[in-house]
């Protein structure tokens, strides 16, 4: 799950835009290099969040649960601010030439990783190398990078095959493609002793437990406040917020759904909400009969009632979408063909050809809202004669079956997307990195592949919509909802927004007594 995890609120347009026009034709963008002014030493904040990660491997995982502890521990060449505009991190300027197929950065002097060694243009390269080379989770981002070199230490430069208007955002939108150690790589500690150049570092690794960070000293930023991070992992979101009121955790991400209204109206502890990037959708398996047709897809896609299925997840902490860009984004699609109807669904299959079907629904006890969404479902499929066997793993074994393609249908979420690329490319091309669905349509991959290289966005957004329209109507996924970010923490925490795209940063955080 991409942040794999992190509305877009018009930014994937302005962002888009803005790498044409503000940094195109050799221009130059420059914030200055940064400061890095000491910050006090604030306690450590302990963070309680659903699950374990699965790695810390950025290039390999694909659990928002690692990502919420990675975004403290390295960085990207750029990075989201709040409104979701790429803006400089380990970069501090840039310039592209006329023909829009060199980019060339300049990178932060004084970059250090964690261990103390320089960062330079070798590691970039390195990183960016390692991800093309393996094919890796975000290969499929480096699409149209011909090469990735590195002139002088302080110099990267990034050649396309062709225009690609959402590059920054592939180069930044979140921290799989965070720039990594090559020793630390090679020695396999990455996995669960990761050094990046982010505000923190990882001190120690409990499996089953927790993961403590503490202040990163050679941080080229503005130094955190806080002594350090301890991430503990709670699965059960009332035990989070007891935890939370009782002062053992400052910060969770994991609330019951159901009190997340009431403990708006209070101020202790502080809750707050906002619209998200993300979805949530059932994949059924196209490898497996009678899932390759694509009628039976759909009956199931009429016998979902997804006001229900979503009320009973998230108790209105979500917006009812049957494609996957949220409302508030300027790259928004309103299509919504299937209406709630179960007559419709089982004249479908009898069509079809299917009766008395028996499917495997697989989903994850750490991410509570599928097995509640996975019951309703049930019930729903049942009145149309499908039988579901809910299956429960615990993420790791999900992920597993996951990439064997062992599973009828799945339910999980795509998180922190930031771009329109990031909701369809790696999902629903054929040769699309998490598409374990094996959806495959010529004339959708066209699309994407054009969609991904066109400068002029009045086109871009109109080749979304006929992507999103096909994969709706092929059921490549069946689209639920847009969840709300929801998050708590105590009235000691200053400093700390919820942000749409669910990044989690805690360097600019205070930590009262």
């Amino acid at each position: 799950m991409s942040r794999n995890k992190l509305g877009v609120i018009g930014a994937a347009l302005t962002l888009a835009a803005g790498v044409l026009s503000g940094c195109s034709g050799g221009e130059a963008v420059d914030v200055g290099d940064g400061g890095g002014s000491a910050g006090g030493a604030g306690g450590v904040l302990n963070a309680a969040i659903g699950g374990e990660p699965d790695q810390l491997d950025p290039h390999k995982t694909s659990a928002y649960y690692s990502f919420q502890v990675l975004e403290n521990v390295y960085d990207t060449l750029v990075e989201p601010d709040a409104d979701l505009k790429m803006v400089p991190s380990l970069a501090t300027k840039w310039t592209t030439s006329a023909d829009q197929l060199t980019w060339t950065f300049t990178l932060r002097d004084g970059a250090k990783f964690s261990d103390g060694s320089p960062l330079t243009s070798e590691d970039v390269v390195y990183s960016y190398e390692r991800i093309i080379k393996q094919k890796l989770n975000t290969a499929y981002k480096f699409a149209t990078v011909k090469s990735v070199t590195g002139p002088d230490p302080a110099t990267v430069v990034v050649t396309l095959t062709a225009p690609t208007p959402n590059l920054l955002a592939n180069l930044g939108g979140f921290k799989g493609v965070a720039i990594v150690e090559k020793s630390n790589v090679e020695s396999g500690k990455v996995k669960t002793a990761p050094v990046g150049s982010g505000p923190f570092k990882v001190a120690g690794y409990t499996s089953g437990d927790s993961i403590k960070l503490v202040r990163n000293d050679t941080y080229w930023g503005d130094k955190p406040k806080l002594d350090g991070v301890t991430f503990t992992f709670v699965k059960d979101p009332t035990v989070a917020l007891q935890n939370l009121r009782s002062g053992q955790v400052q910060w969770t991400d994991n609330l019951p759904p159901q009190q997340v209204t009431s403990l708006r109206d209070g101020d202790d502890p502080v809750v707050k909400t906002a619209p998200s990037t993300d979805y949530w959708y059932v994949a059924l398996n196209e490898a497996r009969k009678p899932f390759d047709n694509p009628e039976v897809r759909r009956a199931i896609g009429y016998a979902l009632d997804r006001e229900a299925i979503t009320k009973a997840a998230k108790f209105g902490l979500a917006t009812v979408n049957q494609a996957a860009i949220p409302r508030n984004s300027a790259f928004f699609y309103d299509y919504a063909p299937f209406s709630h109807d179960p007559a419709k669904a089982k004249q479908m299959l009898g069509q079809a050809g299917v009766g008395n079907l028996t499917m495997d629904l697989m989903v994850t006890s750490e991410y509570p809202e599928t097995v509640t969404a996975a019951q309703v479902i049930a019930a729903q499929l049942k009145d149309v004669g499908i039988t579901v066997k809910i299956r429960t793993l615990d993420f790791a074994q999900w992920l597993d079956e996951q990439a064997k393609g062992n599973f009828d249908g799945f339910m999980l979420g795509w998180l922190g997307n930031v771009d329109p690329d990031e909701f369809y490319y790696a999902q629903h091309h054929s040769g699309g990195t998490f598409n374990f669905h094996k959806y495959a349509n010529p004339a959708v991959d066209k699309l994407l592949d054009t969609a991904r290289t066109e400068t002029d966005q009045g086109a871009r957004k109109q080749a979304y919509d006929q992507a999103a329209k096909q994969i709706v109507d092929d059921a490549s996924y069946l689209y639920l909802y847009n969840p709300d970010v929801v998050q708590g923490w105590s009235k000691k925490v200053s400093g700390y927004d919820v942000r749409s795209d669910r990044a989690i940063r805690f360097r600019t955080v205070a930590l009262g007594k």
